[in-house]
């Protein structure tokens, strides 16, 4: 199936240069002169390496379609993640890097889906927002105003992210966990 090069986003699986390469981040640039473009940090599915590419919007890529199974997060063990197939009970266990610093989100019971191809899992995918507690919040400083009105927290889980200056420790709050930032308090 093809795609722009604008909507690549993170997680995304594209054949690119005669291979599988999974999008890790991107950003959308929108010069002053010329066209929109989106800058792509790829990932070979196969070897590991890395790429940073440009994609116009008017160009098309090729996505390619992997096999997605739902797996529910059990534990961590050492440097490895294991997860189980509800269908079938079989267990996978997946390398830390493997899922990278979004590991840090995965809560026990979360599921999660994992991406296939050729029965080999390439990519993970976990759930867009997650709402953790704040474990550390640095004081209000009054008169603050003519700066960024955002101050660091610690979040339960040990990611540091911004949060606005009305968040206290011991709140939960919703943390997007592609881009990992703060979206808003958890109902």
């Amino acid at each position: 199936m093809k795609i722009s090069g604008g909507d690549i986003r993170p997680g995304s699986v594209i054949e690119h240069n005669g291979g599988l390469w999974a999008a890790v981040k991107c950003n959308t640039v929108k010069p002053g002169k010329g066209g929109a473009f989106n800058q792509v940090e790829l990932k070979n599915l196969i070897d590991g390496t890395k790429l940073n590419e440009r994609f116009r919007t008017s160009e098309t890529v090729e996505k390619v379609d992997l096999e997605k199974k739902d797996f529910q997060f059990l534990y961590e063990q050492g440097d490895g993640l294991v997860f189980m197939n509800l269908d079938s009970y079989e267990q996978l266990e997946l390398p830390k890097e493997f899922v990278g610093d979004r590991a840090a989100f995965l809560q026990d019971g979360m599921m999660v889906t994992v991406q296939l191809y050729d029965e080999k899992p390439i990519g993970i995918a976990l759930p867009d927002q997650v709402v953790l507690a704040v474990a550390e919040a640095d004081p209000v400083v009054r008169g603050q105003t003519a700066a960024s009105s955002y101050k660091p927290a610690v979040l339960e889980n040990g990611v540091r992210v911004l949060v606005p200056p009305f968040i206290e420790a011991g709140e939960r709050v919703l943390v997007d966990t592609n881009e990992i930032a703060y979206l808003r308090r958890a109902d």
